[in-house]
């Protein structure tokens, strides 16, 4: 669940992120590159109630799976999962855990569920990396569960739990929510995170322990709206072509059909910024892209993540009476290096 800090109602609407390089000049958008919201998702069925989707899309007839924001009231509120065997059809695995663990609950006192889930291979390890939090309040924590199988039926299956990897409270300018994690051009792992508060912020990690490199060093500040709530939140960065694409969620979640969240998207050539929309607007000062936003009955898209360029969201159903739904949609780049959404061919 990504964090409102305004919404004192969310809980009852749930059901289930120097000197400026110069920036390539603007390019007009492709004939081809029409509007991201003209564009259907792919047709999902069975179970799609999945918040803050983490995609791994599957390859070479291996499963797929989503794994997002658990519920309280289904699998003592731990991360839920669910696979697919082809990308379309959906099941529910359950959670990770059947509850929530005692250390988390001491560190957030109030906690009632696991947030935000991002789950990366690396050397043959899924590192899961997720977010413990209250509505409203900045004590948090992002967390890690490691494993050497996604497949639930496997005997060696068992997330284990590596306990935080980043805090925040009261006194500090940020919120430790929201992961997203990606490895640049050397190998080297970075996590931005980040929600409200002074928007987000990256640290560097260190393999194998998927653990921050240099505790007590000072998160790296890459995107701020600059302007009250600096509603910006649920960073995931996706390399392409030597750029590095920041794509953040904007607006409200989680209050169904009133939800105002979109898809917006800035790039740089360090994975460490300055990054810039597509006019050139630093994404520190405010800049963004929008990618997607609401469209006919689909409302509200966002919490996303990236897998095999098939971008995961979120969104709330009109025609549900604004249920949450998970969809997924194909990103391509357009003439101009920027990404676009595609219907499925």
């Amino acid at each position: 669940m990504r964090l409102a800090p305004l919404l004192a109602t969310v809980a009852a609407v749930l059901v289930g992120t120097a000197v400026l390089a110069a920036p390539p000049a603007a390019a007009a958008v492709p004939a081809a590159s029409v509007p991201a919201q003209a564009e259907q998702p792919w047709q999902l069925t069975g179970d799609l109630a999945a918040h803050d989707p983490a995609l791994v899309a599957g390859g070479g007839g291996e499963d797929w799976y989503v794994f997002a924001t658990g519920e309280a009231s289904m699998g003592g509120g731990t991360i839920q999962v669910r696979s697919s065997p082809n990308g379309e059809d959906w099941t529910y695995e359950g959670t990770i855990w059947p509850t929530i663990p005692e250390w988390i609950s001491e560190a957030v006192p109030g906690v009632h569920n696991l947030w935000a889930p991002e789950v990366y291979e690396h050397d043959g390890t899924y590192y899961m990396y997720y977010s413990a939090s209250t509505f409203g309040h900045n004590t948090s924590v992002i967390a890690l569960a490691t494993n050497t199988t996604l497949d639930p039926s496997d005997p060696d299956y068992e997330w284990v739990d590596e306990g935080a990897v980043v805090s925040s409270g009261p006194d500090d300018n940020f919120n430790a929510i929201d992961p997203g994690i990606i490895e640049d051009a050397d190998g080297t792992p970075w996590m931005a995170f980040g929600s409200y508060w002074s928007g987000i912020r990256m640290v560097q990690l260190d393999w194998p322990s998927g653990k921050v490199a240099n505790p007590g060093e000072e998160s790296l500040h890459i995107a701020d709206r600059k302007a009250a709530p600096n509603a910006i939140e649920a960073a995931y960065i996706v390399e392409n072509d030597g750029w590095y694409y920041l794509f953040t969620s904007w607006g409200q979640c989680c209050a169904g059909v009133d939800s105002d969240y979109k898809i917006m998207v800035g790039r740089s050539e360090d994975v460490t910024g300055p990054y810039v929309d597509r006019d050139g607007q630093p994404l520190l000062e405010g800049g963004g892209t929008t990618l997607l936003e609401t469209t006919g009955d689909r409302v509200g898209p966002g919490g996303q993540s990236v897998s095999d360029e098939i971008i995961a969201y979120h969104y709330y159903d009109a025609s549900a009476n604004g249920a949450p739904r998970l969809a997924l949609q194909p990103v391509v780049w357009g003439d101009d290096g920027w990404p676009v959404l595609r219907n499925k061919t």
